[in-house]
């Protein structure tokens, strides 16, 4: 008896259904994980909202927009509020392929594309970690789309869309300049590109965003490495092996994020085979020239561009991140895949689809439970951020009789403790201070601070590097406290200093024996 899924069907009568119960499935699993497991932010979330919580215009982390719409996510809706940001940008983003997909291949293998890129990992484990990158990703979604339709589909209102959304990259990302440098350069290179130039609606887009570009350059002015030492570096001895060898890297990092979609992509091929037949063909039209160029080109060049800039600038990711670049990916593999798609293993292929939702989501509290207990492995999204933040918080408000107003120390530690204290202090970045221009060390003295560092034991000597900072620090007795999964890890010990304020250590100083 042919057998024929019931996600099958639903894909080939109901594809916009199908999208959306997938990709809002997915939204709905990486929203519930970290609200029910992470005791603190992944990733370097922490420190992003350390940084929007100042709305800086210039600090040196590059464009601040991704660093804003956190922190006002955050006041909107606390770490939930976050979470739901970075959903958003994922939805978003596979809106924007699912649309894209269905002017290029028909709607049912679009949706194909979509429910591949659930096997590729920047946009599952790693999402709820809201950044530059995320918020990047969607936009540059939204720019394809809306550039298909300006030049292939001549929608003239498109350019205005495409040109908000491109504004928005130069205001978000450091890739910016990759992303839409080949964008104008396919334009320029391209027949249909060319002449879709003739029109007023473009230049108008483009005059716009040549005005943010020197924003953006301003941006990159304070965030970019010196190129003199650029420059040195790429004369010493041996640098071109060592640059071949992180180029390679980085590629891998890139294919290894593709692990799921190929094992999706292999079982529907066929392999291994089994007796039984492959499922009813999903049939396009064919692709034209262009279309086919404008797929390939923007889902490998941008990736081949940021990882030579990276090595270039002796950076470990690609510049912009990963995600952005892989935002094609899934539809590439669908045009490769020619005009007559059948699916082999229909059955398998559909627990496979789901195992790659769910087992990242179900692993996720069992590596939480499991690595304490078997490495001993200390992970950063079971310190206990609410807990460290009210006991700081507390301490120095107790010996000042003043709200904490600035942590800094360890900056990690430092942006878990100010996100879980009651008002939310400023961190100061002591190894970067341009990372927080509105904290300086005379607001420091004027308002005090709390310096807090991670230390193995009971010793409350700080680091090197914090007492080279701070050299008066006078450290209190390391503070323990309890992970969610204690297992077999050594207690979390907290060093900590508070910095009093000068007007009350000159009360204290000045006050009768």
């Amino acid at each position: 008896m042919f057998y024929v899924p019931l996600y099958f069907e639903a894909i080939r009568s109901r594809p916009t259904l199908t999208f959306w119960l997938a990709a809002l499935a997915q939204a709905a699993l990486w929203l519930l994980v970290p609200m029910l497991f992470y005791a603190a932010p992944p990733g370097d979330l922490a420190q992003v909202l350390a940084i929007g919580h100042e709305f800086q215009f210039d600090s040196d982390v590059g464009p601040p927009l991704a660093f804003w719409l956190a922190e006002i996510a955050f006041r909107a809706g606390g770490i939930f509020g976050i979470y739901v940001l970075s959903q958003i940008c994922i939805v978003a983003a596979y809106w924007c392929v699912f649309r894209l997909g269905s002017a290029l291949v028909g709607p049912a293998q679009a949706v194909f594309a979509v429910l591949l890129m659930v096997g590729i990992s920047p946009f599952t484990v790693p999402s709820p970690a809201f950044g530059p990158a995320l918020l990047t990703m969607a936009l540059w979604a939204f720019v394809l789309w809306h550039y298909w339709q300006a030049v292939a589909l001549g929608q003239r209102g498109s350019w205005y869309a495409l040109g908000v959304a491109a504004a928005l990259i130069l205001l978000a990302s450091e890739a910016a300049l990759i992303l839409l440098g080949t964008l104008a350069l396919f334009t320029a290179l391209t027949k249909r590109g060319r002449a879709a130039l003739d029109r007023i609606e473009p230049w108008i887009v483009a005059g716009v965003l040549v005005c943010v570009l020197f924003v953006h350059l301003l941006w990159l002015e304070g965030s970019s490495d010196s190129l003199t030492p650029i420059f040195a570096r790429l004369r010493e001895t041996g640098i071109a092996r060592s640059n071949a060898v992180l180029w390679l890297r980085l590629l891998a990092a890139i294919v290894f994020a593709h692990a799921g979609l190929a094992i999706l992509v292999v079982l529907a091929g066929g392999w291994p085979r089994l007796r039984g037949s492959p499922l009813p063909p999903v049939t396009r039209g064919a692709i034209d020239v262009f279309g086919g160029n404008f797929v390939k080109t923007f889902a490998l060049l941008p990736a081949f561009l940021s990882t030579i800039v990276a090595v270039v600038l002796g950076r470990a990711v690609p510049i912009g991140g990963v995600a952005p670049l892989l935002v094609l990916s899934g539809l590439l593999v669908v045009i490769a895949a020619g005009d007559s798609i059948a699916l082999h293993h229909g059955r398998i292929l559909g627990f496979a689809w789901a195992g790659l939702l769910i087992v990242p989501a179900i692993m996720v509290p069992a590596v939480l439970i499991l690595l304490p207990w078997t490495l001993g492995t200390n992970l950063t999204v079971t310190e206990p951020a609410a807990a460290m933040g009210r006991f700081f918080a507390h301490s120095f408000e107790s010996r000042t009789g003043r709200p904490l107003a600035v942590v800094t120390g360890d900056i990690g530690t430092a942006a878990v403790v100010a996100l879980g204290a009651p008002g939310r202090p400023s961190v100061y970045f002591d190894d970067d201070p341009a990372r927080s221009p509105s904290v300086t060390p005379a607001e420091i003295r004027k308002d005090g601070a709390v310096v807090v560092w991670i230390t193995p034991d009971t010793n409350p000597t700080p680091p090197p590097d914090i007492k080279a900072h701070f050299p008066d620090l006078i450290p209190e007795v390391p503070q323990v406290f309890e992970r969610p999964v204690q297992g077999r890890m050594p207690s979390l010990r907290v060093g900590w200093a508070v910095i009093r304020p000068a007007s009350v250590s000159a009360a204290a100083q000045t006050k009768p024996q």
